[in-house]
C-alpha cells in the first residue's frame, strides 16, 4: 500500500496488522481519484477539501486526500488496531495539524447525534462488506446536511453486495472494479 500522488507520492502506508480490516486496494484508489478529479458527472476539488474518512482502517483514503491537498481530513474509526496503524500513517507523513481521529464506531457516532462542525466536500463510506446498515449512516449524513451542496458521497461495497441504496442519495455514478463496487451520490 502506498500513496499514489500528490506531495507524498510513493510513500508507504502501513496495512492494517490482521484480517479484521480490509485495506482500499491501490488500484480501486487510483480508478476513484481518476474519476474525482475528471468525471464530468460531479464537480468536486480535492484542493482545500474537508474530507470525512468513514470506517478508516488504516487511513488510506484520507491520506490519500491529504497528500492531493485537502484541508482537512476527519477519521472515524473504532477497532483498537487501526486505530494505532491509523495514527501511525497520520504521524508518517507530518498530518497531525490537519487530520482528526474520532475513535468511536460510525454507527455509535451517529446514533448519539453528535455532531461534525464540518461541511465536506468528500465523504468516503467504506464499512466492511458484512455490513447491511450503511443506509442508516447514507441517511445521517443526509438528514444532518454534513455534505456540502456539490459533495460527493462515495461509497465502497462488494461487488455482489445486495444492498439497496437508500433513495434519499442521488447516484451520479456506479463503477465495478475487480472485486469492488464503487457508488458515487450526492
Amino acid at each position: 500500500m502506498r500513496i499514489i500522488s500528490g506531495k507524498n507520492k510513493g510513500k508507504k502506508i502501513i496495512p492494517p496488522v490482521d484480517e479484521n480490516t480490509r485495506p482500499l486496494r491501490d488500484i480501486v484508489k487510483e480508478s476513484i481519484f481518476n474519476l474525482v478529479e475528471h468525471s464530468n458527472k460531479f464537480n468536486v476539488a480535492l484542493k482545500n477539501s474537508n474530507i470525512l474518512d468513514l470506517f478508516s482502517g488504516s487511513g488510506s483514503f484520507g491520506l490519500e486526500c491529504i497528500s492531493r491537498g485537502a484541508k482537512q481530513v476527519t477519521f472515524i474509526e473504532n477497532y483498537k488496531e487501526a486505530l494505532k496503524v491509523l495514527k501511525k500513517n497520520i504521524f508518517n507523513i507530518q498530518a497531525d495539524e490537519i487530520s482528526k481521529v474520532i475513535e468511536k464506531s460510525c454507527f455509535d457516532y451517529f446514533n448519539l447525534n453528535n455532531k461534525l462542525s464540518n461541511k465536506f466536500n468528500i465523504i468516503f463510506l467504506d464499512p466492511p462488506y458484512r455490513e447491511k446498515k450503511i443506509n442508516f449512516l447514507i441517511e445521517k449524513i443526509k438528514e444532518e446536511k454534513i455534505l456540502d451542496t456539490n459533495g460527493i458521497l462515495v461509497i465502497h461495497r462488494h461487488k455482489k453486495d445486495d444492498v439497496e441504496i437508500t433513495k434519499k442519495l442521488k447516484i451520479l455514478d456506479n463503477r465495478i472494479y475487480g472485486i469492488s463496487k464503487i457508488i458515487i451520490g450526492n
